[in-house]
């Protein structure tokens, strides 16, 4: 379908693609991936033609239809969230009024016989199978089921689409996109502003789509569970394998091995033959052997191994200060803002009752919109409760994150600036260093922070929290804009981060094996899960499927239930059971923590004690001492509450 021939871009003397080519098939499903800044979004721009390469030619069929969905898009106004998105079917609704059209002329005419005449009823048996083709379903009710899927609501459809931040309106032009339904998907980090379900919903849409697809994104259960190609692009060149993404990964370490095995053995036969050329270059006897071998290394096709950009963060948090047990708890929290009218407070959620304690690490998910934000700005500080009560614990000392850098960072300081800013003591001397492990090294560190792309601005937000020792990390959206091997290296340092966190995030696989806890945020409400991220995502597809097993019901079977009857014996018994599960599962899913936690305490007790025992020249016994006592007293704390809810289970 899509050729893409000896296609390169430089700009002036930097080469970004450098004579790269493949294909675009019939039914592929291709993720295109690489680092920031790899080239990733220019060969979308040149597929579209928005762009033009300094060399090369893309090869497109006439009447092809593409939809591209950029990062960056100018919105629509002046209409509802469905009117907008029902402009998606304007070729439809010309294809009607062309119909229309034919109709009036038949009804009007009665030479049956001419050619006009069968050429009208051709033309208008043609327009009615383009009809059929195009037209499934009712244009409103997919609509209105694509936008649901995207996670609006019913009653926002009749909204203006000004009344919608960035992130919902590129939702409009996404459900715009799949309602035209092209035979080419062209998909720039579609799941940026989308929440845990969207996501799902949308990997669903995709994997049934039957036009081809080219998918930037990095997310990589996104990419696994939707590609069966994965095109890379390192250092201006293209790496091109018939799997997804993970096992693209494994097959490309495989590639990397044999070559290097190759490339060493075919090493060794140069050097040999190079030895026996000299060693018998000016022997008569040897003379026609030497020639020969002569000609058979410059016939020798030198095996070469692919250049890999191994350049990578490096991310290690400072050990985090002792805080106390909990670190943040509300109580009948309720949050909110004052209404744009005038009119009171506009809630965002109430009644919640929140509890993060030392060590845990913890996640806010739900839709855009509901409050994770609005939760992390109360927790440092930034907005005070309408109702309730939100505090956090002794000694805790907050690193935020936010998920806007444009209203954090200065855009007249330079990256450097940044960070010379706030730093204080010892770890000035630093500061090129922790640049350096952040991927600003040489003149990057003079950039202005105005011409950063998010990328660069989320690292640079990054490699301020490791300025100073926190006990609790707000992060608001932190992998946006990362790319995937950054991503993994983050979710490392996290895992072995000591403190507590508390993770705003909708990255399924970063997610994953991270947190274990996570408070969802829908409707109003807030509500907590114990467990990770899949226990989470299994349970809602659990409800999903209750839900629509409920509305399934007559109405007959309804009308039967009296209003406002109390519960039966039996109905209080479940209720009572289930309010009993739930108890349960929190006190073990806390036990279970309290048990990792002593563990690995007493492993790092150990690894001192051993030390102590023989200590070096360069090792500081006071210092190794406090550690120990502290590991001690935090040892002592978690078993102490472990032992209590061990009883209360027993009891």
């Amino acid at each position: 379908m899509i050729s893409i021939n000896s296609l390169t871009v430089s700009y002036g003397g930097f080469t970004l693609l450098d004579n790269i080519s493949f294909h675009i098939s019939e039914n592929d499903k291709i993720g295109l991936v690489g680092k920031n800044g790899a080239g990733k979004s220019t060969i979308l721009k040149l597929i579209c033609g928005l762009q033009k390469p300094s060399s090369g030619k893309i090869e497109i069929p006439s009447g092809l239809r593409i939809g591209y969905l950029p990062q960056i898009m100018e919105h629509h106004r002046g209409k509802s969230v469905l009117d907008e998105t029902m402009t998606a079917f304007s070729d439809l609704f010309e294809m009607e009024d062309e119909l229309d059209s034919i109709m009036e002329q038949l009804s009007a005419r009665e030479d049956y016989d001419s050619p006009e005449y069968q050429k009208l009823i051709e033309k208008m048996n043609d327009v009615n199978d383009r009809l059929a083709y195009s037209k499934s379903e009712s244009p409103e009710v997919a609509a209105e089921k694509t936008l649901l899927g995207l996670g609006f609501k019913r009653e926002e459809l009749s909204r203006p689409t000004e009344t919608f931040s960035q992130g919902w309106n590129m939702r409009i032009e996404l459900a715009k996109i799949l309602l035209s339904k092209p035979d080419v998907l062209l998909l720039d980090e579609p799941t940026n502003h989308l929440d845990i379900e969207s996501i799902e919903w949308l990997e669903n849409y995709l994997k049934s789509y039957r036009g081809s697809l080219v998918l930037i994104s990095h997310d990589r259960k996104f990419l696994d569970n939707i590609t069966n190609r994965t095109v890379e692009i390192m250092l201006g060149h293209i790496h091109d394998y018939k799997v997804p993404y993970s096992k693209y990964l494994e097959l490309r370490k495989e590639r990397i091995a044999q070559q290097k095995a190759a490339y060493e053995n075919q090493q060794r036969m140069i050097e040999k033959t190079e030895d026996f050329i000299e060693r018998f270059r000016y022997k008569p006897t040897k003379s026609n052997q030497v020639q020969s071998r002569i000609k058979q290394l410059d016939k020798l096709e030198r095996i070469e191994i692919d250049d890999e950009d191994n350049s990578a963060l490096s991310v290690k948090f400072p050990p985090a200060p002792r805080s106390g047990d909990v670190v943040f708890k509300a109580e009948n929290l309720s949050l909110g803002y004052p209404d744009r009218n005038g009119h009171g407070n506009k809630i965002v959620f109430s009644g919640a009752d929140i509890e993060v304690r030392r060590g845990e690490k913890v996640a806010l998910v739900g839709r855009n919109g509901e409050g994770k934000t609005t939760l992390m700005r109360a927790v440092t500080g930034e907005l005070s409760p309408l109702a309730g009560d939100a505090k956090v614990g002794y000694n805790v000392n907050i690193g935020y994150y936010a998920q806007n850098q444009e209203d954090i960072l200065d855009k007249n300081d330079t990256v450097f600036e940044t960070l010379d800013r706030i730093a204080v003591g010892d770890i000035r001397t630093k500061l090129r260093d922790i640049l350096a492990a952040f991927l600003f090294k040489g003149e990057d560190i003079d950039k202005k922070v105005a011409v950063l792309s998010g990328g660069e601005r989320a690292r640079l937000a990054m490699a301020k929290l490791i300025l100073k020792p926190y006990n609790l990390l707000a992060l608001d959206e932190p992998t946006n804009h990362m790319d995937i091997r950054s991503k993994d290296i983050l979710k490392q340092a996290l895992k072995a981060y000591d403190g507590s966190l508390i993770i705003v995030s909708h990255d399924r696989d970063f997610l994953d094996g991270l947190v274990d806890k996570l408070y969802e945020f829908r409707d109003g409400k807030v509500s907590e899960h114990l467990g990770g991220v899949e226990d989470f995502l299994r349970k809602l597809r659990l409800e999903s499927l209750s839900e629509l097993e409920r509305k399934t019901k007559t109405a007959e079977q309804q009308s039967a239930e009296p209003v406002g009857k109390a519960p039966t014996a039996s109905q209080q018994e479940y209720q009572q059971k289930k309010f009993m599960s739930k108890e349960e599962r929190r006190v073990r899913n806390r036990i279970a923590f309290l048990e990792k936690g002593i563990e690995e305490t007493e492993t790092k007790m150990k690894d001192i004690e051993a030390v102590l025992a023989a200590p070096g020249p360069s090792d500081d016994i006071m210092e190794l001492t406090r550690q120990y006592l502290e590991l001690k007293r935090d040892s002592d704390a978690r078993t102490a509450e472990w032992e209590k809810l061990v009883e209360s289970l027993e009891s």
